[in-house]
């Protein structure tokens, strides 16, 4: 049986490691040389060949000396036992217990190579009646000036929908009698027509013998928790049969990877638990969802849909998963796909943030260049702030696997930094292949940056500066609203604005967390003029960028939040709909007496000095960025030079005490010079070399 929350069962007590802390700096300063296995950065160990006892011991005894101390197994190609079978979980138990041996740690990647959802093929050949399944075009159909045309059409069959090729008019058919019925009409139309059927995304798998990406082995319906539940049958609960006595101890949790929709979706309940949800019938609509010009009303009714089913996502894949997680002294930690393309993620994963709402790590992907020297980008911030609303200490970047030149030890270095000081505080490190599958006598110079004898330093530093930067309260008193609710009605502008604001902000060292409506609507406790997270952190002020339409549940609470004296800024199109009760039937919303409006193409003195600043710098630089965390008695702040000139600065820090810098690649502290306190802020130079890192701690 699947114990999930809710179970009779006792739930574990949440282990420091996985839990929000606020420690003090004695206890810091005690474990910074030596920071806790769990906290440690992991690597993806591919079991690839005839995997054994010898060459699993050759492998950890190889990623020890190379400073790792926890790993992230996957499924791969060529084993003997395949993946699944009794033989691999012979072998991943051999691996826990050589793992346990070394004080290592393990993380199990949920599927045999990607997405997660397919349990090796076992959902096709065992259970297809879970498969994923979708909403298609079925027919397009072309009449000219005033052809009728009458077909029947399959039970399967869900809207249809008329263009005119030459004004794009549309004409939504009515097919309830089972027949698609147009009379003679003047004009050139086409006729969609869309029915749902079980269609997956592309799959790769560890027992595909062509090792391509296909649709042999489809996903399961994400948006029905009975397939969820199969799936974790065939995976956590048969790991857990073979290791389950090593779950919170040397097994920290299972990483998913890229569960996604590249099309529409579709659930059996789903016509059902939308009526409920949104009070009319999307049915006529659907066919509208897959014609190039919708009218404003059909962009609405597609985003109510939207919304149902990234709730559907949410609460029957990713929830049931997390609770299976913490119901067995587990975290799951999982990114999903185009974190760095919003528009594009928004129509395969739905919302990001529901997404990622009660997952217990929340991730990105930085695996090829989507972060390089010359492409600084803010995405990692997904991560980072979902963990930080929602009350968890970590937050994942599945780092390097397609980097093309593949990196350099110093290159991976400052694509690391460029994430943390961003908030990622937990990396899996790509890739390292297993030497069963290892040709004799390749040198480690060929083997890529993780084999490089620099490495070391660098799993040195990332594990002590992750463990800093995961432990105390997250201090960003900023809140920028992520406006996926506009995305989903094909607003464009409200991506643009959001990457615009955000990286305005942090080249003038104001940090924020992206914030989302199920925070602002409801999750945050909202009390004089600030919104608190579940983390304990509070935002004193949320600005808001281009966005068509706010919920009305989050325009009551922000204009409580104002009139509280918290700041809310709407910086680009001003939002004119409410959706109240719905987007379909979405109200006018007047302006707000109570919102500062900003123009985001030109965002000047004016509207950062409105902001709240815990980093004031005496000269424009850009290309310094920071991260502040508060401890119960000190303040910590991470400096990052992304330029490669030097930067030599006077800086003004909220808190004021002792200052001394921790050096994370060593495990060493000294003494800052020149420090200065000023009421409750701390003054003092801090130089910094092109590419360089400063922790500075404020000991009060």
């Amino acid at each position: 049986m699947l114990c999930c929350a809710g179970s009779l069962w006792a739930q574990p007590k949440p282990q420091q490691w996985q839990m929000v802390t606020q420690p003090s700096y004695h206890e810091m300063l005690k474990g910074f040389a030596t920071p806790p296995n769990q906290y440690a950065q992991t690597l993806t160990w591919g079991l690839e060949g005839p995997i054994g006892r010898d060459n699993i011991s050759r492998d950890l005894d190889e990623m020890y000396k190379q400073g790792i101390r926890a790993v992230s197994i996957e499924g791969g190609y060529g084993m003997p036992e395949p993946y699944l079978s009794p033989g691999y979980f012979e072998n991943v138990k051999i691996i826990v217990e050589e793992l346990k041996k070394r004080n290592m740690h393990l993380w199990i990647i949920d599927e045999g190579k990607y997405p997660s959802g397919f349990a090796g093929g076992l959902i096709s050949q065992k259970s297809p009646e879970l498969r994923m399944q979708g909403i298609v075009v079925s027919k397009r159909l072309r009449t000219e000036d005033n052809q009728p045309l009458s077909i029947d059409l399959p039970k399967q069959t869900l809207s249809a929908v008329a263009v005119n090729t030459s004004t794009q008019e549309n004409k939504v058919l009515d097919i309830s009698s089972g027949k698609l019925n147009w009379p003679a009409t003047p004009g050139t139309w086409q006729i969609t027509v869309v029915d749902h059927r079980f269609k997956t995304s592309v799959t790769r798998a560890a027992n595909n013998p062509t090792h391509g990406k296909d649709t042999v082995n489809s996903l399961i319906d994400y948006l029905d928790p009975a397939a969820t539940r199969k799936f974790m049958e065939y995976t956590h609960e048969q790991y857990k049969k073979y290791i389950g006595a090593e779950f919170g101890k040397t097994v920290l949790g299972f990483r998913g990877d890229e569960p996604e929709y590249g099309f529409t979706p579709w659930t059996p309940e789903l016509l059902k638990i939308f009526k409920e949800k949104k009070q009319y019938d999307i049915t006529p609509y659907l066919a509208s969802f897959f014609i190039q010009q919708p009218t404003e009303e059909q962009k609405m009714a597609k985003a109510d849909f939207f919304d149902v089913w990234s709730d559907l996502f949410r609460d029957n894949f990713f929830k049931v998963q997390a609770d299976w997680c913490r119901a067995n002294g587990l975290e799951y930690m999982v990114h999903i796909d185009r974190e760095d393309m919003l528009m594009q993620l928004v129509r395969s994963e739905g919302d990001y943030f529901k997404d990622m709402r009660y997952v217990q790590v929340p991730g990105v992907d930085a695996i090829w260049h989507q972060i390089w020297y010359d492409n600084v980008a803010d995405f990692p911030k997904l991560a980072s702030s979902a963990a930080h609303m929602y009350g968890r200490p970590r937050a994942l970047s599945e780092s390097f696997a397609a980097y093309r030149p593949a990196p350099t030890v110093a290159d991976a270095r400052w694509v690391v930094n460029e994430e943390m000081v961003r908030g990622i505080n937990l990396f899996e490190y790509m890739f390292w292949s297993s030497s069963a599958n290892r040709k004799e006598g390749a040198p480690a110079s060929q083997r890529g940056y993780l084999h490089d004898t620099a490495f070391v330093k660098l799993s040195a530093y990332s594990n002590r500066a992750s463990w800093l930067l995961a432990n105390g309260i997250p201090a960003a008193r900023v809140g920028l609203y992520c406006p996926t609710e506009a995305m989903w009605t094909g607003n464009k502008m409200a991506d643009s604005t959001l990457r615009v604001i955000g990286k305005q902000l942090l080249e003038h060292q104001v940090d924020f967390d992206y914030v989302d409506n199920q925070g602002l609507a409801s999750d945050f406790r909202l009390q004089k003029g600030s919104f608190t997270n579940l983390s304990g952190q509070k935002y004193t002020a949320i600005i808001v960028p281009s966005a068509n339409v706010l919920s009305a549940d989050m325009i009551a609470r922000l204009k409580t939040f104002a009139t509280g004296g918290g700041k809310v800024i709407f910086a680009g199109e001003v939002p004119g709909k409410m959706t109240y009760p719905n987007f379909l039937h979405a109200t006018d919303l007047p302006k707000q007496p109570w919102v500062t409006y900003a123009d985001w193409t030109n965002l000047t003195s004016d509207f950062f000095a409105q902001l709240p600043h815990d980093v004031i710098l005496n000269k424009t630089a850009p290309g310094v960025k920071y991260l502040h965390r508060e401890w119960k008695n000190a303040d910590l702040y991470f400096f990052f030079n992304e330029g490669k000139e030097a930067q030599d600065l006077q800086v003004t820090l909220n808190g004021s005490g002792s200052v001394t810098f921790w050096d994370a690649e060593t495990g060493t502290t000294q003494a800052a010079n020149g420090a200065n306190q000023k009421g409750n802020q701390t003054q003092l130079p801090l130089q910094l070399k092109g590419y360089e890192t400063r922790f500075v701690i404020i000991q009060h």
